[in-house]
């Protein structure tokens, strides 16, 4: 039990050092795990997802400053897809800040399309909505 409480508080710094702006605590990744969600974690990297039937949502990914652009994300999202294809899911989907360049354009040399917006949905940022079919 030890252990998992330090991964999940390694994990809520590395988010921090990720979105500086609105981080997440380690009782936030606590409360995702014990709710059914999936993580996968490495010392430069992490993403969050959860499964409900045959559709599975990312909620948050996320790379150290230092070691982005050296192709972690892509392989998180990859290892994510395994999982939740072996799983029997269809259709993956997640929602992006219209202003993160980065991370749509990750998701876009990933083969996530656009399907839709959510206006204002990050404190007056349009969200993107986004998803792959598996």
């Amino acid at each position: 039990m030890q252990n998992k409480i330090k991964m999940l508080n390694d994990i809520a710094n590395l988010h921090k050092l990720c979105f500086p702006h609105k981080p997440w605590s380690t009782k936030d990744f606590t409360d995702l795990k014990t709710s059914g969600c999936d993580i996968i974690a490495s010392q430069n990297g992490f993403v969050v997802w959860r499964v409900v039937a045959d559709e599975a949502e990312i909620i948050t990914i996320g790379v150290h400053p230092d070691a982005r652009g050296n192709g972690i994300a892509s392989a998180m999202l990859t290892l994510v897809e395994n999982d939740v294809k072996k799983r029997g899911v269809k259709k993956i989907f997640l929602e992006v800040a219209e202003t993160n360049t980065p991370a749509l354009n990750l998701y876009k040399s990933n083969d996530y399309n656009k399907v839709g917006i959510r206006p204002k949905y990050y404190d007056g940022i349009d969200a993107i909505l986004m998803e792959k079919q598996l």
